[in-house]
């Protein structure tokens, strides 16, 4: 029996990729391989890295020199990493940390059981092949992390767009689309496994099926996966601006399963800023598109994140995203200090702002989303909504509606619930705060994911 070790960092969409990982070993040595966590009982320990912005690489650093101190202890007997990290900077890796036995890069899944089970290979690294396709027959999923109920659906890999500030497509190459009929497999396993909520991911999920399909294909994907059973919820993430189509908007009406949710990650609002990013849109055409969504889709819940401290962003184009903020309402919003990425333009640009100022830039915007966040809450207070309970808290249980993505978004508290994880229950909204809600049952019993 051959213990292994996750440690698990970055986004949903590296979470992904140690879920297949986690699948491919245990297909390549059934009733050989048990998973134990990240603790020191591991034979073999895994670290999936990041490397999006400088505090996620330092972060995955760490966390490969923790598992290194453990090999030489001669508690574990071989460290593999993987993801992002291991893709941009394997040669470095190689050389400034020689301990590391395996360097295997991003969608490891098909090699990962070569360096775990097998004697390791003469070539420490192996990166992938960013312009490989995918195949038609999905991988084998082992989930982690997220509870059972909820699962993440990767439509692609890769990115087209060419943002000065992201290093994404450096390592994780251009947009490169599933099959719909190997998405739609997947979402069927991860139904069968007890997933009733499916949120989509990508670098950019709008842009999916245009490398396969020469057209935006979001729209019948989304037809088809409402069509599977024990799905009840679909939820849309990682967004692009210049990409939500009326016929995405329509689908809305169409697809019942799909919430009316949408996260869109704008990064600025400013005119003279987005352009130095090299985002598409403009101030305008998001005001534009917001109104459109909002008028089609009854209750929608928007979800954006900024960046602040970019380089040239002066005090009238901070103002002028403010003003952005206070004018839209958004439901949910995040602030990230810039992070300057090497072997980006924006690294190049001049003048830079000081950290000092990103860091008030972060925290004012926050302040004054935090009273647009309660206000919209507010709005809830004596409405029905449905709950998909996550866990319970005495006679209380905690869980999220439809207005919340996991990991990222708020809770609801429901007052003396008798439900159990993993099921919906519809409660009615009494207290609103900052980011969470409380509530109480609309009738008692428990309800299943198919009753309510």
């Amino acid at each position: 029996m051959t213990k292994v070790g996750l440690v698990q960092l970055g986004c949903p969409k590296n979470h992904v990729d140690a879920e297949e990982m986690m699948g491919s070993l245990a297909a390549s040595a059934p009733g050989s391989v048990e998973f134990v966590g990240t603790g020191a009982d591991a034979d073999v320990i895994i670290v999936n890295t990041c490397a999006f912005i400088e505090s996620a690489k330092q972060e995955s650093i760490d966390a490969i020199l923790d598992a290194v101190k453990l090999k030489n202890r001669g508690i574990v007997k071989r460290v593999v990493v993987t993801g992002c990290l291991a893709q941009r900077y394997s040669k470095e890796l190689e050389v400034e940390i020689p301990e590391i036995d395996s360097i295997l890069g991003i969608e490891s899944a098909r090699t990962v059981s070569n360096v775990v089970f097998g004697a390791l290979p003469s070539r420490k690294s192996e990166t992938s092949d960013l312009s490989e396709k995918y195949p038609l027959i999905p991988n084998a999923r082992i989930r982690s992390g997220q509870s059972r109920w909820s699962a993440y659906l990767k439509l692609s890999e890769g990115c087209d767009h060419a943002c000065t500030f992201c290093s994404i497509p450096a390592f994780r190459g251009k947009h490169r689309s599933k099959p719909i009929e190997r998405l739609l497999q997947e979402a069927t396993e991860l139904a069968l496994s007890g997933a009733r909520e499916l949120n989509l991911v990508a670098q950019d999920t709008t842009a999916y099926g245009m490398d396969l399909y020469q057209r935006l294909a979001l729209p019948e994907l989304l037809i088809e996966l409402n069509k599977i059973d024990g799905i009840e919820w679909i939820r849309l993430l990682y967004c692009y601006p210049t990409m939500v189509t009326d016929r995405l908007m329509d689908v809305w009406a169409d697809v019942p399963k799909l919430v009316p949710y949408i996260d869109m990650p704008l990064q600025h609002a400013d005119a003279h800023v987005l352009k130095a990013m090299k985002r598409g849109g403009s101030p305008e055409s998001y005001r534009r598109l917001f109104d459109r969504l909002r008028d089609r889709v009854p209750d929608l819940t928007l979800r954006t994140t900024f960046i602040v401290g970019f380089p040239g962003e002066n005090e009238q184009h901070f103002s002028n995203l403010k003003t952005f903020v206070e004018d839209i309402q958004f439901d949910r919003l995040g602030v990230f200090l810039y992070s300057a990425e090497e072997g980006t333009p924006a690294a190049e640009l001049e003048p830079k702002v000081p950290k000092k100022v990103g860091t008030t830039r972060r925290d004012e915007l926050m302040r004054i989303q935090q009273g647009i966040s309660l206000a919209r809450n507010r709005d809830w207070i004596g409405r029905d909504i449905k709950v998909l309970v996550e866990q319970r808290r005495g006679l209380d249980v905690i869980g999220r509606s439809q207005r919340d993505a996991p990991e990222i978004d708020g809770s609801i508290v429901i007052k003396n619930c008798s439900s159990s994880p993993g099921e919906f229950v519809r409660a009615t909204v009494t207290e609103a705060q900052f980011y969470d809600l409380t509530a109480v049952t609309v009738q008692a019993g428990v309800h299943s994911a198919l009753e309510v």
